[in-house]
C-alpha cells in the first residue's frame, strides 16, 4: 500500500481540483471511482469490504480496482466470507487466507478458481479442511499463480500436488512445510519437470522425501535461491552435492536435522563456490556481492561435520557470519563446531594484534 502521509496529501489535491472543478458531493455514490480507491488504500480489509456493499457503484468499482486482499483476521465464518466476495472481487492478484483455527473447506477455494483467474499469491496456511479437491481447483483456475503457502496443509495427496504443478508453471515460491502427506519423491520429480521458474521452497518436515526427490529437484530448478530442508531425515550428502553442482544461484540453505549430512556435503559447497568465482566477482563489479553465493546456512543437529570441512565454506562465502548479531551460518547443537569463525572474526583478531595494546 502507499504511505498514508503520501496518499493524505494526494486526497487533498483531489479534493482542491473538485472544488476547481465545481464538483459537489451530495450523496456517496458521487465520489469519482479515483479517489474512491485512494480513500480506500488508507483503511483496512475489513472496511474495504464494508465499503463494497454501500451501493452498486462502490461495488463495482471496488471490484474492478481492489488487487489485493487478506481475511486473515477473520475468526469465524471465512468460508461464507470467501464464498461472497470471490465473485465480486475478480482482479485480486494477491489473497491471504491464513488462519489460527481450520475454517476454509473446498468450496471456497473452488470459488476462488472459478472467478479469481488473475490471482498470483495464494496464502492457505494451516487450513487443515481442504482436500484434494482444493488443488485440483486451482490447477484448473488459477494457472497465474506465482507464489503459494500451503503450509501445515495436512490433507493433501502428492497426486494432487504433482497434478497441481502441470498446471501451475509459473511458481516461484512454494512453501510446503509440514505437508508430510503431500510431499513425496514423485511430488520433487513433477515440480522439477514443471516448475523451472522456482526460487523458493520450503520443505522443512518433510520427511518421507530422499535424495531421489532433491536431485530431481536440483535438476529441474536450477534458479533455486532458497530451500528449506530442515528435518528431512532421510537426505545425505547426496543432496547437497546436485544441489551446489546444479543450482549455482542457492543462497540460502535449511539443513536443521539432517543428520545424514558429513563433510563430503560441506566440501562440495565450497567447491561449488570457488568453481562459481568469476559470477561472483562479475556481481562485486556491479556492486551487488551479498547477492551472490550462500548468505545463509542452517546445519543445526548436523553432528557428523567436523571443523575444517565447515570453515571451508565460512571462507568460500563471506556472506556466512557466526559473528554475533548476524548469525547466518546456524549450527546450534554441534559442540565441536565451535572453533568455526567467518571473516569478520579472523579480520578483528589480525587487527588485534596487528596494534599491540600501548602497555607493551
Amino acid at each position: 500500500m502507499v504511505s498514508e502521509g503520501a496518499t493524505r496529501k494526494e486526497l487533498n489535491l483531489c479534493f482542491e481540483k473538485m472544488k476547481m472543478e465545481g464538483i459537489v458531493i451530495s450523496e456517496w455514490k458521487d465520489i469519482p471511482v479515483e479517489l474512491l480507491m485512494r480513500i480506500l488504500n488508507l483503511v483496512d480489509d475489513r472496511t474495504v469490504i464494508i465499503a463494497s456493499c454501500i451501493c452498486s457503484g462502490w461495488r463495482d468499482a471496488i471490484s474492478l480496482g481492489l488487487t489485493r486482499l487478506s481475511l486473515s483476521w477473520c475468526k469465524k465464518n471465512m468460508n461464507s466470507l470467501v464464498l461472497s466476495l470471490a465473485p465480486k472481487f475478480v482482479k485480486l492478484q494477491t489473497l491471504v487466507l491464513r488462519q489460527d483455527k481450520p475454517q476454509l473447506e473446498d468450496t471456497a477455494v473452488e470459488a476462488i478458481a472459478n472467478h479469481c483467474h488473475e490471482l498470483q499469491d495464494l496464502d492457505l496456511s494451516k487450513s487443515l479442511k481442504l482436500t484434494d479437491n482444493s488443488l485440483y481447483s486451482l490447477a484448473r483456475g488459477c494457472t497465474n499463480l506465482t507464489k503459494l503457502n500451503l503450509s501445515a496443509c495436512t490433507s493433501f495427496s502428492d497426486t494432487a500436488l504433482a497434478h497441481l504443478t502441470r498446471f501451475c508453471r509459473k511458481l516461484k515460491i512454494l512453501n510446503l512445510c509440514g505437508c508430510v502427506e503431500a510431499v513425496s519423491d514423485n511430488t520433487l520429480q513433477a515440480i522439477g519437470e514443471n516448475c523451472n521458474q522456482l526460487q523458493s521452497l520450503n520443505l522443512g518436515w518433510c520427511e518421507n522425501i530422499s535424495d531421489d526427490g532433491v536431485m530431481s529437484l536440483a535438476y529441474g530448478c536450477p534458479d533455486l535461491r532458497t530451500l528449506d530442508l530442515c528435518g528431512c531425515v532421510l537426505i545425505t550428502d547426496e543432496s547437497v552435492v546436485a544441489l551446489a553442482n546444479r543450482c549455482i544461484h542457492l543462497r540460502s540453505l535449511g539443513l536443521y536435522y539432517c543428520r545424514n549430512i558429513t563433510d563430503r556435503a560441506m566440501y562440495s559447497l565450497a567447491q561449488s563456490g570457488v568453481k562459481n568465482k568469476h559470477e561472483m566477482w562479475r556481481a562485486v563489479k556491479k556492486g551487488k556481492f551479498d547477492e551472490e553465493g550462500l548468505r545463509s546456512l542452517n546445519i543445526s543437529q548436523c553432528t557428523y561435520l567436523t571443523p575444517s570441512a565447515v570453515q571451508a565454506v565460512c571462507d568460500t562465502f563471506p556472506a556466512l557470519h557466526t559473528c554475533s548479531g548476524r548469525h547466518s551460518l546456524v549450527m546450534s547443537g554441534c559442540l565441536n563446531l565451535q572453533s568455526v569463525h567467518c571473516a569478520c572474526i579472523l579480520q578483528a583478531h589480525r587487527t588485534h594484534t596487528a596494534f599491540p595494546h600501548p602497555a607493551h
